[in-house]
């Protein structure tokens, strides 16, 4: 974690919230852009989008189950995850953490602020939804001042241990890119 920028981030929960709220709401209309074939690639290499969206299913699972207070780090995989699904879950992980917080979630073996897991939930879920996007075509870009927000969050939580396991390495973006791309091409996408 980037000295400073965690404590930080995860310091505030109404935003962490806030953060969340606006994740969410982005990916449940990418979400709808999903149609019967999911055999076609995401932008994750190696993954359809049949794989991302059981990616995705899993994510929300652990994010419901963090509103405990704690997470288990051996998820059970479901697949074919179904977009009506993902949406509920969405709405329910959001209920489920604005209607309480505890200080700090205990994840595996460590245990984090609170507001930090859910700016992160916030940044999983929007690149996810981005990915989905893409993957059916829609395209949609993650509006700005949402890639503006997570920024720090994604500089908090991508470390160079997650590279090339979890996220591809950073992607080179010129000074005219917007606060979309720089965040994409942080966490190795185009």
């Amino acid at each position: 974690m980037t000295p400073g920028i965690g404590s930080a981030v995860g310091r505030d929960t109404h935003h962490a919230l806030e953060l969340l709220e606006r994740a969410l709401g982005y990916t449940r209309s990418a979400l709808s852009t999903v149609g019967a074939d999911r055999s076609g690639p995401s932008p994750c290499a190696g993954w359809t989008l049949a794989d991302l969206l059981t990616h995705m299913d899993d994510g929300l699972d652990a994010f419901l189950e963090a509103a405990g207070g704690a997470v288990l780090l051996e998820v059970p995989r479901a697949a074919g995850a179904e977009p009506n699904v993902l949406r509920a879950k969405a709405c329910r992980l959001y209920g489920r953490w604005s209607a309480h917080i505890a200080p700090r979630v205990v994840v595996g073996d460590r245990e984090l602020p609170a507001g930090l897991l859910v700016c992160a939930a916030a940044l999983e879920i929007t690149v996810h939804g981005w990915d989905v996007a893409q993957a059916t075509g829609a395209g949609g870009r993650i509006p700005e001042n949402l890639a503006e927000a997570l920024m720090p969050v994604a500089h908090a939580v991508v470390t160079p241990g997650d590279r090339p396991e979890r996220f591809a390495v950073p992607l080179r973006t010129g000074p005219e890119a917007s606060s979309a791309e720089v965040l994409l091409g942080f966490l190795g996408r185009r």
